[in-house]
């Protein structure tokens, strides 16, 4: 079928796509580098004309027009379900609140709690010659967004790379209300992450622990990227990925050899993933690439699928842990700083794959504002902080001073064992305090 002239009956200017956006309206912007730019930009010049329009996002690259242009929400009330860096910073003036999110069970809030969303809006690749629009590396719940919605408007451009997925990767034309043709700007491109030599020292207690066919996931940041770089100068062969977010390092290790996907036991031969977020050299590896496949989240975050897969192992960071297993990786104090995403699904998950290990990987120590330093093993997390991780759940802790099991361990085991690889610093008076929390009995 010819579907140009569908296309062409849903063609609008950006000021005519959010003009349909009415006072009062919840609108939902696509995850992650599926966020619509320009629909943004465009929608926030009614600043002053809507009225209490409401606005979900995820993972925002940059900083939000609709909440930068309206920092006190009269137009605008700002949500995000995982904070970015401008999202903090917009959080700090109160232009933006937080949605708490369980990653994996995203679709399910729309499908599940009847979630309202009046207008939908998402920037995809151009649409092809069936009439399919793809979502390029931000596949995660969007088609539920889009199925909760009242009116679906998409913004195309041309540098978003095509993703073959595993499923739920596109939208056809028959689905959508309004096309606009986007100015075609460049993907957000993350920098490199300075690795630091503390990074360099976690990593390689890291990749110690990582075995010839194991299935990988990675976090986000400078230590995950010193793991890809040792693993893609290591011996390592056969390794897996099924993970939640695709970055630069999977390329590194991908290109060097170490990864073939050929030991899962579920989607063999391909990297699994649920979005991408890196440097052009990601989006170029994922353009049209048929060893890579993009899913919804909750098919790569359900706790069967991470763990189906022999030797499973997730990485991830944390901002602080106290003596009794708790892991903050969200907030510090009241200040919100990302999300739950997706680390409890692979923390627990990959425990329970066979063979399987989940590492929670922190520098012992950092400075504080006052350039003072600060153990990030705590008696207790600091009030406020948010528990990402209960301390059930918590399986391995990684700082530079070495890698500790907390499963099976007392609650004065697991104190101890912290300590051992806390600062040198901090031991001592770390020590003293449990035994005041009366850890010990």
């Amino acid at each position: 079928m010819d579907f140009r002239n569908e296309y062409h009956e849903r063609l609008m200017s950006p000021a005519e796509a959010v003009a349909t956006v009415q006072s009062g309206d919840w609108v939902d912007y696509g995850c992650f580098l599926a966020t619509p730019m320009t629909l943004d930009n465009e929608l926030a010049t009614r600043t002053g004309e809507l009225r209490d329009v409401k606005i979900r996002s995820l993972g925002f690259p940059g900083i939000a027009k609709v909440a930068e242009a309206d920092p006190e929400g009269r137009s605008f009330k700002y949500n995000s379900w995982h904070f970015t860096g401008g999202d903090r910073k917009l959080h700090d003036r109160n232009a933006c609140d937080y949605i708490p999110l369980f990653y994996h069970e995203g679709p399910g809030y729309y499908k599940k709690h009847d979630i309202t969303t009046d207008v939908m809006m998402l920037r995809t690749t151009p649409m092809d010659s069936k009439g399919f629009f793809n979502f390029g590396v931000s596949n995660s719940f969007t088609k539920a967004q889009i199925a909760a919605a009242k009116k679906v408007i998409i913004e195309i451009n041309e540098n978003v790379p095509y993703c073959h997925g595993g499923f739920e990767e596109q939208v056809h034309i028959s689905e959508i209300d309004g096309i606009v043709e986007s100015n075609h700007e460049q993907m957000f491109s993350m920098a490199e992450p300075k690795i630091s030599d503390i990074d360099q020292q976690i990593a390689e207690i890291v990749v110690s622990q990582i075995e010839n066919g194991a299935c990988l996931q990675l976090g986000i940041g400078a230590m995950p990227n010193a793991i890809g770089k040792l693993i893609a100068a290591s011996n390592l062969r056969d390794l897996g990925v099924h993970t939640e977010m695709l970055c630069d390092s999977f390329v590194d290790m991908y290109e060097a050899g170490c990864i073939s996907n050929s030991k899962k036991n579920r989607d063999v031969g391909k990297l699994v993933y649920t979005f991408a977020l890196g440097s052009k050299k990601l989006y170029d590896f994922l353009d049209r690439n048929p060893s890579c496949a993009s899913f919804p989240v909750d098919y790569t975050n359900r706790l069967e699928n991470i763990a189906v897969n022999d030797k499973a192992i997730a990485i991830n960071n944390a901002i602080e842990i106290d003596l009794f297993g708790q892991v903050s990786s969200e907030s510090h104090g009241t200040r919100h700083i990302s999300g739950t995403g997706g680390q409890l699904d692979y923390t627990y998950g990959c425990y329970h794959s066979r063979g399987g290990k989940a590492l929670i990987c922190l520098a012992s120590c950092k400075e504080d504002k006052s350039g003072n330093k600060v153990s990030r093993i705590r008696p207790f997390l600091e009030p406020g902080t948010i528990t990402t991780l209960p301390r059930v759940v918590v399986n391995y802790v990684v700082t530079e001073y070495g890698m500790v099991n907390l499963k099976g361990k007392s609650t004065w085991e697991r104190a101890k064992a912290l300590i051992s690889i806390a600062h040198p610093d901090f031991r001592e008076e770390l020590m003293e305090q449990a035994k005041t929390m009366k850890i010990h009995m």
